[in-house]
């Protein structure tokens, strides 16, 4: 007989049940009879009265937390009480997309207003300055806008900008002012590569000031202009000064542009200069300016486009990795202790080619029927001499297009060899 007493309980445990012979028999606590009743069952309860359940969603995710607070906006009236209102339905979508940028499948289609909205919003994320998905973000809107994401791109003196954000920087499309003055880049660089492709055949302005660039690098970025009619032919300024490897070959290589209005080769490495103005002045019609011309005093190409404060973060990015780190002051202390010089690694700055800018003095060019557009006309005839003159240029234009397509038909071995790499 096996059976369960619950005497010291002050709780009412209800009926005692006590199994005998086979039976169940119902034992009185009182007077401690047992009572042949059969059992009454009583429910079944999993959990007693006073339990209850809590529904928690999304606890443990502190980003799902700070969300919530997103959806309001926070504001003091004048007594200084925190007063919140919630936002709107666009804006809270258009956070979430912009949190998401990188996942858009096209942009192409979709209205500029809100593509420019939703661009800085994710600007102010900074989601264009993360490794991989800031590039694939940046893509999909150069790829739809073009020249609304960035029509000009200053990049003066930012070799490490370029170096860093190279990938970046050639996924701009429809550039029509680049400068890349003072970057040391060379002939062989990559971007000097992509400015040969159809990408930045919109490019009008290209300053390449002190690049270290020589007649190579010249040949190279004007073989498709000169074989295929393509790349840079739509160019009209061209800064190539303080590049002294530049000889009168390179220069050669420029007579390809046929719509350039002005050209500075000021501290290049030229041994006959006025072969080489006169060479500019019978085939493209360029003039040599005495005055420095307006031009070529950098001031004019700035970064314009919705990827403007973009730039600036690519380059606070690239000015904080350059920082020196806390680890690194006990290595300084102890080269310090030990006698032994710190090297400093500063910025290298754009240092002026001096010696050979006096030496050629101003080569400065520009175009005279570009200047002498601008004037007022006296008389009426001269309108009409404008007319002949230009029936003249086109005619003259026709022949040396026959001609060239003539010269054209026998290219050289290295010519080959240039359209072969592209």
């Amino acid at each position: 007989m096996s059976y369960c007493l619950h005497s010291e309980s002050h709780l009412d445990t209800g009926p005692i049940y006590v199994r005998e012979n086979g039976k169940l028999h119902v034992v009185n606590p009182g007077a401690g009879g047992v009572q042949n009743v059969t059992p009454k069952t009583r429910p079944f309860s999993l959990f007693s009265r006073s339990f209850s359940v809590e529904l928690c969603m999304n606890r443990e995710d502190d980003r799902a937390r700070r969300q919530r607070t997103d959806h309001f906006i926070f504001t003091y009236t004048k007594e200084g009480n925190l007063r919140y209102s919630a936002k709107s339905l666009f804006s809270l979508v258009l956070g979430y997309i912009s949190d998401n940028v990188d996942h858009i499948d096209s942009l192409i289609g979709f209205p500029e207003q809100i593509a420019e909205k939703l661009f800085s919003a994710a600007e102010a994320r900074q989601k264009f300055t993360e490794p991989v998905t800031g590039l694939r973000a940046l893509q999909k809107f150069t790829e739809a806008y073009g020249s609304l994401v960035l029509c000009s791109l200053c990049l003066r003196n930012r070799y490490l900008v370029i170096s860093e954000k190279l990938e970046e920087i050639k996924s701009f499309r429809e550039l029509t002012c680049l400068d890349l003055s003072c970057c040391k880049l060379g002939d062989e660089h990559e971007l000097l590569e992509h400015l040969t492709k159809e990408a930045l055949s919109s490019v009008k302005r290209l300053l390449l000031k002190d690049n270290s660039l020589s007649d190579a690098g010249l040949r190279r970025m004007t073989a498709p202009v000169r074989v295929l009619k393509k790349g840079l032919e739509n160019l009209l300024v061209l800064d190539l000064s303080c590049n002294p490897k530049i000889t009168d070959v390179g220069i050669g290589y420029l007579l390809s542009f046929k719509k350039l209005n002005c050209l500075d080769i000021s501290g290049t490495g030229l041994k006959d200069v006025n072969a080489v103005i006169k060479r500019l002045q019978m085939q493209i019609g360029l003039v040599h300016s005495k005055v420095p011309l307006k031009e070529f005093d950098h001031s004019n190409c700035k970064t314009e486009g919705w990827a403007e404060q973009t730039v600036l973060q690519w380059e606070q990015a690239v000015m904080e990795s350059m920082k020196p780190q806390h680890n690194l002051r006990s290595r300084a202390a102890a080269l310090h202790f030990y006698g032994k010089t710190h090297r400093i690694e500063e910025v290298v700055k754009c240092t002026l080619v001096e010696p050979e800018t006096k030496a050629s003095g101003n080569l400065q060019f520009y175009k005279d029927k570009v200047q002498n557009c601008h004037l007022p006309l006296k008389k009426e005839v001269a309108g009409s001499h404008e007319l002949k003159n230009n029936k003249k240029r086109a005619l003259a234009e026709q022949e040396r297009e026959r001609t060239s397509k003539q010269k054209h038909l026998c290219l050289t071995v290295e010519d080959w060899d240039l359209l072969n790499t592209y």
